[in-house]
């Protein structure tokens, strides 16, 4: 089959019957117009056992709470605040309890407290195979302010709000050793960044607080798929400076091949990447350091087709077209 993402390409629909639809297929969420003030985001993500999650790394909580960050992620990317959530499960009729089904939606229902979004409805179905968990949010963006992938031009600089590569290690140290892995403390950080990874809401409400032209994205599928995904939208190169990320003392103790792999293509650190003006990034910067978060700039916006190219001793090498796909 064809790359999934270029399959996505293929079945989006060329028109929409709806006017007040803002955005369709092809960024992080769908927008839609309610009004002239405000906008609402809609996003959906899914998570199936074996392939999205093991049960062998991941405690039952988690496994709630990763599917709505990767949905609250969306929002962030957005620039949006989260509202509304929806979850549909479908629960194979052998291998779960009734307890564990209600300790993932414990998971779910914990991040949810922490940034107020209610549960308003869902669905629950068996199923012969694994266990298949779907969360759809709905949130709201002040109309004018939504971060688009699109908005990159030439000139500006890329920024990350964290670190890459913690997660992917995490779950590398999770496969060897399963949850034992977690009682090590030098790499527990690494586990969490894995199972219970934070959605970026904060660091995109500042971004559209900004009023900038600021092009976003979350990194899910790897930094350097997120970033090929702005460059496309919008047209441009994107050269991403590896001396300039993020890297842990711990993962630095590895082979540089495998620090690249967790870094620029692991995914689901659900850290933000965005561009914007090199003027308007030093504000940014200061915005960030004054609210307590991180703000790195790890590259530049430079003409060209829609390639990334990562900066490393001197040469420049096209990324490898990696992250995580599913055809």
């Amino acid at each position: 089959m064809a790359d999934e993402f270029e399959w996505i390409k293929s079945i989006a629909p060329v028109k929409h019957f709806n006017d007040n639809v803002q955005v369709g297929i092809g960024d992080d969420a769908a927008i839609i117009s309610n009004d002239s003030n405000r906008e609402t985001i809609v996003t959906v993500d899914t998570m199936v056992e074996d392939i999205h999650f093991k049960r062998r790394t991941m405690p039952l909580q988690a496994i709630g709470h990763k599917a709505l960050t990767a949905n609250l992620s969306d929002i962030a990317a957005m620039g949006g605040m989260p509202r509304y959530y929806l979850v549909s499960i479908a629960v194979p009729k052998q291998g779960w309890s009734q307890q564990e089904i209600t300790d993932i939606y414990g998971g779910l229902h914990a991040l949810a407290e922490k940034w107020h979004v209610d549960l308003i409805g869902g669905d629950t179905v068996s199923t012969s195979q694994k266990l298949v968990l779907t969360v759809t949010v709905i949130g709201t963006i002040e109309s004018g302010r939504r971060l688009l992938r699109a908005n990159a031009k030439e000139g500006d600089v890329v920024f990350m709000t964290g670190p890459a590569g913690m997660a992917a290690y995490g779950l590398a140290e999770l496969l060897d050793k399963g949850l034992k892995a977690n009682e090590n403390t030098t790499i527990s950080p690494f586990i969490r960044a894995h199972q219970y990874p934070e959605p970026q809401i904060e660091a995109g409400r500042l971004l559209a607080e900004s009023k900038m032209r600021i092009a976003l994205n979350d990194i899910s599928d790897g930094l350097a798929h997120e970033a090929k995904e702005i460059a496309e939208a919008s047209g441009v190169n994107i050269t991403i400076d590896w001396d300039k990320l993020s890297l842990s003392k711990q993962m630095a103790k590895y082979a540089l091949e495998k620090q690249m792999d967790w870094v620029l293509y692991g995914g689901e650190d659900f850290h933000l990447i965005g561009t914007v003006s090199k003027e308007n990034s030093v504000q940014l910067a200061n915005t960030f350091k004054t609210n307590g978060l991180s703000f790195h700039v790890i590259g530049d916006v430079v003409k060209g087709e829609g390639r990334v190219y990562i900066h490393h001793n001197g040469k420049k090498e096209p990324a490898k077209k990696a992250g995580y796909h599913h055809f």
